[in-house]
């Protein structure tokens, strides 16, 4: 992703757009609210720091006032592999959120669910209006909120399709061997889309019904060994297993060669893959943000290989003020990197901490009450750096459209929490990699 310098010197990148894209925007021309690196917002802090394997190939921007609108903010968080993948992750991290802008708001228009101020109807918002309310304009009002996030599912499906389609035609960027994924999120008033893209994640801090705050996690790591994704790559002939050196990672291989060995199954660009199962196709979910919703973290793996959900949730939360919460979280994840995996190199990280309620907003999050896992500590380990829990979580999409196979069962959809320590993994041809026959 560029610099030279520790991600701890490396001044904010100017707020300034990549290019001309649809809706006339030029090179150099401002964006207000715009952050594609280390800084704090109005409602969201970021911060990334290079690991120890060579260039930063994650990348993240968050856009508040997206579209002008002063309700909107955009985030999202990049995580490149491959000789290219901070060049990958770059181009999409500057384009694709533009893309967005086009196909949302100038081809669909107004969204329905705004006054022409960009003031909320707040009676249209909920998909499930009040039993008691028969009238035919609140029907009305339903029908079109429901197209509306209808059109919004397609409008990312598109942009996603569309900047892959752009990377593979780009002359100066080789994407055959490189990618990124791209966990991303458009939130608009109180309504959040997600849309998701590999197996870097977005989680929510929210309160339960004791008021203590927990984890909620608002994305799938989509993993080639996810019963879904396994059965697209077979039957597009690509082959999954894990390397015998990394026995817990399953990887994404050629049909007749054992390279190049991706541990994901959703990417932009990794054209050499496109053919044998891999897509660019993003889950997209919808939620309603509540009150009892405190933030969301966007991070790349090399925060969630380390940290567990519940983890992340408890640093955010103990931090005194928002500005160094995406730090905070960082810090620990290193941390955790040399502890757990001693020989080893750090992984990049990178992580978006957006504020949804108003209090988190204005700073003060040390005064929230974080439900306690049991989460153990071991003497030798540093100061708040606790023992991490891996869990077999089931984590069930809220967009279950599929496709490739739409008659999926729920638990067909969970995920275990894998660690890997190399997103693209290059072997030789032909060596012998296979996995036995029985």
């Amino acid at each position: 992703m560029g610099s030279c310098l520790p991600a701890d010197q490396r001044p904010m990148e100017v707020a300034a757009l990549p290019g001309k894209v649809g809706g006339g925007r030029r090179r150099g021309e401002e964006a207000p609210g715009r952050i594609a690196g280390i800084g704090t917002g109005n409602v969201a802090c970021l911060f990334t720091r290079q690991g120890k394997k060579g260039t930063n190939q994650d990348a993240m921007v968050a856009w508040e006032n997206f579209n002008g609108r002063s309700d909107t903010v955009f985030c999202g968080v990049f995580d490149g592999h491959g000789p290219h993948g901070h060049l990958v992750a770059r181009k999409v991290r500057d384009t694709l959120p533009l893309k967005l802008c086009d196909l949302i708001y100038c081809d669909y228009g107004e969204s329905p669910t705004s006054n022409s101020d960009g003031s909320v109807l707040e009676e249209s918002l909920s998909p499930y209006p009040d039993a008691e309310d028969k009238s035919s304009t609140f029907t009305a009002q339903k029908e079109e909120h429901l197209e509306f996030f209808d059109s919004m599912k397609e409008s990312f499906r598109k942009a996603f399709r569309v900047m892959d389609k752009e990377l593979k035609l780009h002359r100066n960027i080789d994407s055959i061997c490189s990618g990124t994924t791209a966990v991303t999120l458009i939130k608009q008033g109180q309504d959040l889309i997600v849309g998701n893209l590999g197996d870097s994640r977005a989680v929510l801090g929210t309160r339960d019904q004791n008021g203590h705050l927990v984890a909620h996690q608002l994305t799938v790591d989509l993993k080639p060994d996810h019963p879904r994704e396994a059965r697209r790559i077979k039957r597009c002939n690509g082959r999954v297993f894990a390397h015998q050196d990394e026995p817990d990672v399953a990887r994404l291989w050629l049909p007749n060669c054992n390279s190049p060995g991706l541990a994901m199954a959703r990417a932009f660009g990794d054209f050499c893959l496109k053919d044998f199962g891999l897509i660019s196709v993003p889950e997209v979910t919808y939620r309603r943000i509540m009150e009892k919703d405190q933030f969301i973290v966007l991070a790349t793996d090399g925060v969630w290989d380390v940290l567990s959900n519940q983890e992340v949730v408890e640093v955010v939360a103990s931090c005194s003020g928002r500005s160094g919460a995406a730090r905070a979280v960082v810090d620990l994840a290193n941390q955790t990197w040399k502890f757990k995996y001693p020989t080893s190199k750090t992984d990049d990280c990178a992580v978006i901490c957006l504020f949804l309620s108003k209090d988190a907003a204005a700073g003060g999050l040390s005064g929230l009450s974080v439900a306690s896992k049991g989460i153990g500590s071991s003497p030798g380990m540093p100061p708040r750096l606790r023992t991490p829990q891996h869990f077999s979580k089931r984590v069930i999409p809220e967009d279950a459209d599929d496709e490739c196979d739409p008659n999926i069962s729920g638990d067909e959809r969970s995920l275990e929490g894998f660690t890997r320590l190399n997103t693209l993994l290059t072997l030789p041809k032909f060596g012998d990699t296979s996995p036995t026959k029985k």
